[in-house]
């Protein structure tokens, strides 16, 4: 995948991926949602895609149209954390989860190729790096994005996961940051993460559901003049991108906005 300019879906309401794979103009990558780690009702650890075993029959569907859709070149990701937590269950015993987050990665070894660590709830620097480095050092090709929350991108304040992303950023272990621009979707707001040390190829913008998609087509038009290679746009989350899914007067198209974000990135 470039690394400039992505197009990324975040994929946690597994409504289908129909409109992707049926049709020409495709992402950079999905972000499947979410991994969770905790302990069953005998006290064992577990995985869940959300709320079930990645292995499921009910997400049989899933894999087979995300397969689909990395033969058509887009890139599979798979997001752990988000706002249901799992990173305090992880490294509460970190050798018996991990172990099984290996083998979750090493069964679907060639469709999910990226890692996005979206650490909200508080966690040491220490563990995260030793996450983060046991992924690379297992996975050497797999790709490392992380998602704060804009300010923490903009400022050196400790993002949720209590520690400082720019002690991240200097590791160089990280290959794109996916800011959750949700509350000041701006060229101003970038430019500040650029000011405070973040590469403009590092730092995509992300966007959610709800915001004023006329106004962010124009922040996209003007970060790509200012930052050319800027690393690209994402949107929380695929079902309800703006223009395409929550709208039936759109004919149920997700895949709408990223043709359209696409165009404003040329």
């Amino acid at each position: 995948m470039s690394n400039k300019n992505r197009v990324i879906y975040y994929y946690q309401t597994f409504c289908g991926l129909d409109s992707i794979i049926q049709s020409s103009h495709t992402p950079d990558s999905i972000h499947l949602s979410s991994i969770h780690f905790g302990l069953d009702s005998e006290n064992q650890p577990y995985i869940h895609l959300n709320n079930y075993t990645p292995g499921d029959p009910k997400f049989s569907s899933v894999w087979e149209q995300l397969q689909k859709c990395k033969e058509q070149g887009v890139e599979i990701t798979l997001m752990i954390g988000g706002a249901g937590g799992g990173y305090r269950s992880l490294f509460s015993n970190y050798a018996a989860y991990y172990r099984i987050l290996k083998q979750l990665l090493t069964d679907k070894h060639g469709l999910i190729t990226g890692i996005d660590l979206d650490i909200e709830e508080i966690v040491s620097l220490k563990d995260t790096l030793k996450l983060i480095n046991d992924i690379k050092g297992d996975f050497p090709d797999m790709s490392i994005s992380m998602s704060p929350v804009q300010f923490s991108l903009e400022t050196d304040v400790p993002g949720m996961g209590g520690f400082c992303y720019k002690d991240i950023l200097k590791t160089d272990l990280v290959d794109y940051f996916i800011g959750q621009f949700y509350t000041d979707y701006s060229l101003e707001a970038f430019e500040k993460c650029v000011k405070n040390g973040y590469p403009p190829e590092k730092i995509v913008i992300g966007g959610i559901s709800g915001q004023d998609f006329g106004s962010n087509l124009d922040t996209i038009a003007e970060i790509k003049k200012t930052y050319p290679d800027f690393a690209g746009v994402s949107i929380w989350e695929y079902f309800n991108a703006p223009l395409g899914g929550a709208d039936t007067s759109y004919n149920y198209n997700p895949n709408i906005w990223g043709q359209i974000v696409r165009k404003f990135m040329e």
